[in-house]
C-alpha cells in the first residue's frame, strides 16, 4: 500500500501545478496500485482547502486510514526515542510514519528531511 504525505496531495490536487501532474505519471508507474493516506494528512489537506476557500470534490472519494491506539503507541515511542537521540522530528510527521509503518505501507512525500530519521525505525519512505 501506498500513503501519499499532504505535499504530494497538494501537488496533485493544485489544477496549475506541472509537479502535480509529474508525480500522478510517477504513481502510474508503481506497481503497488492501493493508494491512500491518512486521517491526519486529509485533515492538513481540507484545512488548506478551507482556509483558502477552494473546492475539490476529489479529496473526498480518497481512502483514508485511521490513527489507532496501536499507531500511538508506535509514534510516542519514537518521537521519545529521536528526542532522546537529539533529532527532533515534528509530532503529526511521526503519527503518519506510525500509521504506515503499521500498515506495512510505503509513505511518499516531497520533504524527506521529514521523515528521514524514522527510517531507521521501520519507515519505508519514497521521496520524490
Amino acid at each position: 500500500m501506498i500513503i501519499l504525505d499532504t505535499d504530494v496531495l497538494i501537488e496533485i490536487f493544485d489544477k496549475k501545478s506541472s509537479r502535480g501532474d509529474e508525480i500522478l505519471e510517477k504513481l502510474e508507474g508503481i506497481q503497488d496500485k492501493k493508494i491512500t493516506t491518512t486521517a491526519l494528512n486529509y485533515h492538513e489537506i481540507l484545512y488548506g482547502l478551507i482556509k483558502y476557500a477552494k473546492k475539490r470534490k476529489e479529496i473526498h472519494s480518497l481512502k483514508t486510514l485511521d490513527y489507532t491506539k496501536k499507531d500511538a503507541l508506535l509514534s510516542s515511542r519514537l518521537e521519545a526515542k529521536l528526542d532522546g537521540e537529539g533529532k527532533k522530528t515534528g509530532r503529526i510527521d511521526t503519527m503518519i510514519a506510525a500509521i504506515a509503518i503499521n500498515n506495512n505501507s510505503t509513505l511518499i512525500t516531497l520533504n524527506k528531511k521529514h521523515y528521514q530519521p524514522l527510517t531507521k525505525h521501520g519507515l519505508k519512505l519514497i521521496n520524490l
